[in-house]
């Protein structure tokens, strides 16, 4: 390691001296390429490389100590990075040392060093000045007098320079979750950086960030127990190591835990200081106006504050939103606007509508005024939200008068269905617009916050409808307790850097690249094959679901009970049961081929929920088994299914355990089969033993008898026999959504309307034959998108033969039972009947573009043979 030289000299000082003479070398790098590269790295020497580590020299790393102190912490985390890749620890300097080759890190506008190789032309600035958290890493010859080369990682900004830090630790093999995840880091006994200039360009959005959420059951007790026991709770230790993984995400913001559990984010003074040197940016939810967290009853209590009623209590309430601003003005946040009830509740008062939309109106103004005293600046240049959430979407659209400079922050409809987006007027916004998306929620008709299930194809039909209408200034994601939704977390902070680089296929091969660049390329088809099967089995009922009870849905839905499945007609539940053995299999399979250092980060990321997911669904099919064999008076065979789901029960419990203890218990606490609020699914259902009685296995697997389509069929949607585009549209069939792996969508939902009852517009047909009745009723199960905006719709045709359309749409009001049926099965359904010549050879179904965007994922056809299912027969028994 190379030593400082004796008489320290500012690094600044030493750029600033050189000779303002640009060699062939520099006035290329202002013209070399812009796009970010997958692999700079090399563990051999090439012409022009850059040693970062080699078998004579450590690369120092070089920096102003008067550049931001995240900058300045995130080269700590480098020089670790280094560490943990090669066993050889860099020396970090402020001051110049006799390094001939350093790694030159910096800010622009705020580092002498970067400055001064942009003014002596060694650097060009273009991918910089003025830039949102950009990065540049560059190989630069002849920097400074003795210096011949340096690694250059410059920033336009305090995060684009961090980005830029963690861009070389993962280059170098540090993957983002190697601590959170457990991933490895593979050694290296050198490494060098290939020559050239390497430059991220600006985020797709803005703000990109997580809302810590319902922590209740996994990430509190973890914290409180395990990792910050000390203070009994999440505070500054858990955000650190939280802010660490969002910045190696290139995220830059997030939403802090809330639940009256958990102290409040500014109960503890530290943790807001530690946001700050980390170079965080600070949101809060939908509830929490101007950083202030009512749901915590040391920030919020009734009996010592009264009511949380603007119109009885506004001194009050101000005091308490003017101290917040006071206290985190200082700091870089992003301030929630207007105002819900306590916690997650609607407006408190008795008001008319009419008397909120007034009130909520006086709210933002007088919390703008104290965004003004504090932060002393105008108004466009605070970043402020308003989320019309729940209820509020209700008062926005009664006219609600939000000031120009606030971004609207779209919400879905916590399962995954973005509820409108920004009309014509809307996206001329000076605040623009941005998003508020679920992965994990707790409310009815049911949570799902145990295990990440949200297809990746869905999140980007919704995010790029969202960024389509101007939705690029803040997008947030729930995810719950952070595990185990790995993967849907790299999935939307991916996306959300780079908007234009992802399609649908893209999108559907992400997760599959990601956990094939850790755990071995050799894998990727599994890979690819398990999680398709994966999303797919839990589009048409999530695992949380399967007890099919309901949260909040009235006391008809508060026992478990037999699920829709059906053991009798289409191996409905027996290929359910298949498929997921058939992934869990593979995931063990996988685990025990792996090296023994790499199973704990597959467990936590693919085993784990694979398997839970399988064990789940077993229990419940299985109990259903033993009902209905019971019910048949064959006893020993429904003592044997009985067995079968105590099994499975048993089999999660261990399954959980393993989880909670790997790593010497790194995760004690983190994983519980989550009970939520008052769901039940976690626990076991009844079953029926009969004593006296022998336990006789059942072949459970798919039947050829059972697979057959009588009196009616299943369409297969890649077979269609013409498809029309017209008037800009595209028809298209997409992969990874529908209860088959893929739907149809008639058009992208940004684009103009159609009249669905014209059968010369935009359409797809297919042909079907086999009808030996004089009517056919034709079931359409579409994906449960909301209109675009308002005067939109959802609608679509359908026709047999030519006939006269049938125009189908669907828009249940949100918690209504047939909307909570929808968000439960993942699928709307329209249902049509048709006059048919009974002799004719052959029929066709056409499907009408109305409102663009829709996307059907089944349609069966029935004359009346069809037997009962959960959501009809599968695409692949026409197939076959």
């Amino acid at each position: 390691m190379n030593k400082p030289a004796k008489f320290g000299v500012p690094l600044g000082h030493v750029l600033k001296s050189v000779l303002f003479a640009v060699a062939v070398f520099g006035v290329q790098q202002a013209h070399a390429e812009t796009e970010s590269t997958k692999t700079i790295i090399s563990e051999v020497s090439r012409r022009g490389a850059f040693p970062l580590v080699s078998k004579s020299a450590t690369a120092e790393l070089w920096h102003d100590a008067a550049d931001y102190p995240g900058v300045i912490r995130a080269i700590g985390d480098l020089q670790a990075d280094i560490e943990r890749v090669t066993d050889r620890k860099p020396h970090i300097a402020s001051t110049k040392t006799s390094c001939k080759r350093p790694v030159i890190i910096g800010t622009l506008g705020h580092s002498s060093l970067i400055d001064a190789l942009v003014a002596n032309g060694k650097l060009g600035d273009a991918d910089l000045r003025g830039k949102w958290e950009s990065y540049v890493i560059a190989t630069v010859k002849d920097p400074a007098p003795g210096v011949k080369q340096a690694l250059v990682i410059a920033g336009s900004d305090r995060r684009g320079t961090i980005y830029g830090i963690y861009e070389l630790s993962k280059q170098l093999g540090v993957s983002p979750w190697y601590w959170w995840a457990d991933v490895p880091v593979e050694k290296r006994d050198e490494a060098y950086v290939l020559a050239g200039r390497y430059a991220s360009g600006e985020p797709s959005v803005k703000y990109r960030g997580i809302f810590i959420n319902d922590e209740d059951w996994g990430l509190h007790p973890w914290s409180i127990h395990t990792y910050e026991k000390e203070l009994g709770d999440i505070g500054p230790k858990t955000y650190a190591a939280i802010f660490e993984l969002m910045l190696r995400l290139r995220a830059n913001m997030v939403a802090p835990a809330m639940h009256h559990r958990t102290g409040a984010f500014y109960q503890y003074p530290e943790s807001k200081v530690v946001a700050d040197q980390y170079g965080i940016i600070m949101t809060t939810s939908h509830c929490e106006p101007l950083l202030f967290n009512n749901a915590n009853h040391k920030e919020w209590d009734k009996a010592r504050d009264g009511e949380w009623n603007y119109a009885i209590n506004k001194s009050t309430i101000l005091k308490k939103l003017d101290d917040r601003v006071k206290e985190a003005s200082p700091y870089e946040n992003i301030y929630t606007m207007g105002m819900r009830g306590l916690h997650d509740e609607g407006m408190r008062g008795d008001m008319s509508d009419k008397e909120k939309v007034k009130i909520l109106e006086q709210v933002m103004a007088d919390q703008q005024d104290i965004l003004t005293k504090y932060l002393k600046k105008p108004l466009v240049e605070i970043p402020q939200i308003f989320v019309p959430y729940k209820e509020t979407l209700g008062l926005y659209n009664q006219n609600l008068k939000v000031p120009d400079n606030i971004t609207l922050v779209w919400t879905d409809d916590n399962y995954g269905y973005i509820k409108r987006l920004s009309n014509q007027e809307e996206q001329r916004r000076g605040g623009g617009s941005g998003v508020y998306y679920h992965a994990s929620y707790l409310g009815p008709p049911h949570d799902y916050l145990w295990i990440n299930t949200l297809a990746p194809a869905l999140m980007y039909e919704e995010l790029s409808k969202a960024y389509s209408t101007g939705a690029n200034q803040y997008w947030l994601l729930n995810v719950g307790d952070i595990k185990p939704c790995e993967l849907g977390l790299q999935t939307f902070l991916d996306f959300a850097w780079d908007v234009e680089d992802y399609d649908y296929d893209r999108i559907n091969r992400h997760q599959t690249r990601f956990l094939s660049d850790i755990f071995g390329e050799k894998y990727e088809a599994a890979f690819e094959d398990l999680l398709s099967t994966y999303y797919r089995l839990a589009w048409s009922r999530k695992p949380e679901y399967m007890g099919w009870e309901r949260e909040w849905s009235g006391k008809d839905y508060d026992n478990l009970a037999d699920t829709d499945y059906s053991f009798e007609n289409y191996n409905d539940a027996q290929q359910r049961l298949a498929d997921y053995q058939r992934i869990a299999d593979m995931a063990t399979r996988i685990s025990g081929d792996l090296p023994e250092a790499y199973r704990p980060a597959f467990f936590e990321m693919v085993h784990y929920p694979v398997n839970a997911a399988y064990q789940m669904n077993r229990k419940f099919l299985m109990a259903q088994l033993n009902h209905e064999l019971a019910a048949q008076n064959s006893f020993a065979e429904a003592n044997w299914a009985a067995d079968e789901s105590q099994a499975a029960f048993d089999e999660i419990k261990s399954l959980t355990d393993q989880y909670n203890n790997l790593l010497d218990g790194k995760w004690s606490r983190m994983m519980m089969v989550t009970p939520g609020v008052n769901a039940k699914y976690q626990n076991m259902p009844k079953l029926v033993r009969t004593e006296g009685k022998d336990s006789k296995a059942v072949d459970v697997a798919p039947q050829q008898s059972k697979a057959e389509l009588s009196g009616c069929t299943v369409i297969d949607l890649n077979a269609f026999t013409k498809k029309v585009d017209k008037n800009g549209h595209a028809v298209r069939l997409i992969d990874g959504l529908g209860y088959d792996g893929r739907v149809v969508q008639l058009g992208l939902a940004t684009e103009q309307t159609e009249n669905p009852e014209e059968l010369d517009g935009t359409r797809v047909e297919y042909e079907f034959s086999g009808v030996d009745s004089d009517s056919v009723t034709v079931t359409v199960y579409s994906v449960p998108t909301f209109p675009l905006y308002a005067g939109r719709s959802t609608r679509f045709g359908i026709s047999v033969d030519g006939q006269t359309v049938y125009v189908a749409k669907n828009e249940p009001p949100e918690f209504s039972r047939a909307w909570k049926d929808q968000v439960l099965r993942n699928g709307a359904i329209a249902t049509a009947k048709f006059s048919v010549k009974k002799d004719a050879d052959k029929h066709t179904l056409t499907l009408t573009c109305g409102d663009p965007g829709i996307m059907i994922q089944r349609i069966v056809i029935d004359w009346g043979g069809l037997k009962e299912t959960y959501v009809g027969p599968a695409a692949s028994l026409a197939i076959d």
